[in-house]
């Protein structure tokens, strides 16, 4: 079973077009289902509207996903039930340190940034108010296959640190929220882009710690910008129309005919679930605007 999982923060970009063609052609190669979940936990950044619009555009290429659509800010009970068996286990502690104070303190810079310094792991600081849920993680080097990019592995301690399950604001934390919806669900495949490659060690650390199954992982290469950055909401929506699906396609390097490059995008789709090969995927990410029809 796999899945699709935006962010309503904006209209479906190409970005996100190359994940979903992908999941979608992946998961239906193997008869199985697709869902799609609105990751619209960070209330703040969601876009009114967005989501619809997001749904609307899947609709419009001819991906029809199964069962109901999954909203995350409809599933917080949830989240905080895993929270609990976290606590009881004895691998949640309260922080009282604020990001500047995490910044200050950090000993080095991990893969995303300042790594926590163990400051509130055994007691909180004395005159510091809670903030923040956070992980105790182990010094074990976490290994996993990745469909695309092949054996990975990362020691958490290194590279991320104690990591937060509840922010400072309420909300819960990207890696929380994922794991509890991807087992609930059933989800056997996960497919996203190359950007979330990190974070796949801490999820499968909480599937360890909450005993769910470790799905499938499969990165697919980023599109790029011309400036060279990840293409995002800012880069404008992607259009529902066969060409942009032949360029998806194209991009995640399946030979589709240029005779389809105008065809109806249900055609384009048929074409991507009957012969996509996730051998063909390259690792490297790119400009989009090097693809042409030619």
């Amino acid at each position: 079973m796999g899945r699709f999982a935006p962010s309503p923060t904006g209209p479906l970009h190409f970005g996100s077009l190359v994940a979903a063609i992908g999941s979608y052609c992946l998961a239906r190669q193997e008869g199985g289902c697709w869902l799609v979940r609105i990751e619209d936990l960070d209330r703040p950044r969601v876009v009114p509207g967005a989501a619809d619009e997001i749904l609307r555009t899947l609709e419009d290429c001819g991906m029809e996903w199964d069962g109901p659509v999954l909203y995350q800010s409809c599933r917080t009970a949830r989240y905080e039930a895993a929270l609990e068996r976290l606590r009881g286990a004895g691998l949640i502690f309260v922080c009282g340190c604020s990001r500047k104070e995490v910044l200050a303190s950090a000993p080095h810079v991990g893969e995303e940034g300042p790594l926590y310094p163990g400051t509130c792991r055994e007691r909180i600081v004395s005159g510091r108010r809670p903030r923040a849920l956070r992980i105790r993680v182990p010094k074990d080097l976490f290994c996993y296959v990745d469909g695309v990019f092949g054996p990975r592995e990362q020691r958490l301690s290194a590279a991320v640190g104690d990591f937060v399950l509840r922010r400072a604001d309420g909300l819960f934390a990207y890696q929380l929220a994922v794991v509890v919806d991807d087992a609930e669900c059933g989800v056997t495949q996960v497919v996203r882009g190359a950007d979330l490659l990190s974070s796949t060690p801490r999820q499968i650390f909480l599937q360890t710690c909450l005993g769910y199954p470790v799905p499938d992982y499969i990165h697919l290469p980023l599109a790029l910008a011309a400036d060279g950055c990840k293409i995002s909401k800012r880069d404008g929506a992607a259009a529902a129309a066969g060409e942009e699906l032949w360029r998806a396609l194209r991009f995640l390097g399946q030979p589709v005919p240029k005779s389809l490059c105008g065809a109806p995008p249900v055609e384009v789709v048929a074409w991507g679930v009957e012969y996509f090969r996730l051998e063909r995927v390259p690792t490297a990410s790119a400009a989009v605007g090097a693809l042409t029809t030619s």
